[in-house]
């Protein structure tokens, strides 16, 4: 059985172990899903954010969670869409990584946003294939290992697209 579903609804308040930010590369928050998961976390979530160094793209790092309901934020910066494709491999790193990053935290259920479909321009049903197929591969590739992926859906077209693919394996 698989173990991913789409639910519409603000990441901010994901039950899950681990929410994904879409990040910028300073990690100290931004506008989009990146504002709302520093204003629901806090203050404390930039002090530590600060601490790291920033993140390139394709790459993740985790904090605490602090106010929200997850125990912990995974930090990843998505590429601004150009048409390269380049985009789509940085694009499948971001999902990579953040689940290896969870897998190395002992997380058993993760929430991830739609990652770079914002102002960085990644259109939804190219970046929607390439999320799934990416989530798909690494839960096969990891079977041995306990973990639930939600893809948090802020609008219902998201919902739509995510749906869409999914139900074509």
């Amino acid at each position: 059985m698989e173990k991913i579903s789409v639910c519409e609804e603000s990441i901010v308040l994901s039950k899950c172990d681990a929410i994904v930010n879409a990040a910028n590369s300073s990690l100290l928050g931004g506008g989009g899903v990146d504002g709302a998961i520093h204003d629901a976390a806090g203050p404390d979530l930039v002090k530590e954010c600060a601490g790291l160094g920033g993140c390139k793209t394709g790459e993740a790092k985790i904090t605490a969670g602090y106010n929200l309901a997850a125990k912990y934020v995974i930090h990843t910066v998505g590429p601004i869409y150009g048409g390269k494709l380049e985009d789509a491999a940085l694009l499948a790193d971001c999902y990579r990584n953040s689940l290896n990053l969870a897998r190395k935290n002992q997380v058993h259920s993760i929430a991830f946003p739609a990652i770079s479909t914002g102002v960085y321009g990644y259109p939804l049903d190219d970046a929607t294939e390439i999320a799934v197929k990416t989530v798909r591969k690494w839960l096969a590739d990891n079977s041995d290992y306990d973990i639930s992926v939600v893809f948090h859906c802020f609008r219902q077209r998201e919902v739509v697209a995510y749906n869409k693919v999914l139900g074509s394996k």
